[in-house]
């Protein structure tokens, strides 16, 4: 087997994408770094690399193990490449993403500007702790039909 191999086709090989143009429009893309230099997708990793992936919002760290060129099983990814992302990074991944939903009645169509400001309004006094019915005024509570019973 040759000693080195196509980055955008190692990526997909080991299932960082699902494409191989994935991997291909990540490394055009800038998202790809090899040894701390972004790579083209033509970039050719050897053994022992370290590999940097940003995928949204965290950046996946690989270690070359060994080079494949075809897509193998998810059970088989750890014998060719060793994840060294941070724990810290895989935590963002699990992070709950704050909403505030608020329930309207069917075929109320969209909020006016002034619901909006109002919901807007909310959300400003709320911000983004911990919060119960109790925290919400009950004239709004009451506009937009929430009562204690709701879960938030």
């Amino acid at each position: 087997m040759a000693d080195s191999v196509r980055i955008d086709k190692y990526l997909w090989a080991i299932r960082v994408y699902k494409t191989r143009s994935d991997a291909t429009e990540a490394c055009n893309g800038n998202k790809i770094k090899v040894g701390g230099q972004n790579a083209k997708p033509s970039k050719m990793v050897k053994v022992g690399e370290t590999i940097e992936v940003r995928k949204g919002a965290i950046v996946l760290t690989y270690k070359v193990k060994a080079l494949l060129e075809k897509r193998v099983g998810a059970a088989l990814v750890p014998d060719y490449a060793i994840n060294l992302t941070p724990q810290s990074e895989l935590d963002k991944l699990r992070a709950p993403v704050e909403t505030f939903f608020v329930r309207r009645d069917r075929g109320a169509g969209r909020p006016t500007k002034k619901d909006r400001r109002e919901i807007d309004e909310i959300r400003g006094e709320i911000g983004t702790g911990d919060f119960g019915f109790d925290d919400i005024p009950d004239d709004v509570a009451a506009h937009f039909g929430l009562s204690e019973e709701d879960d938030f």
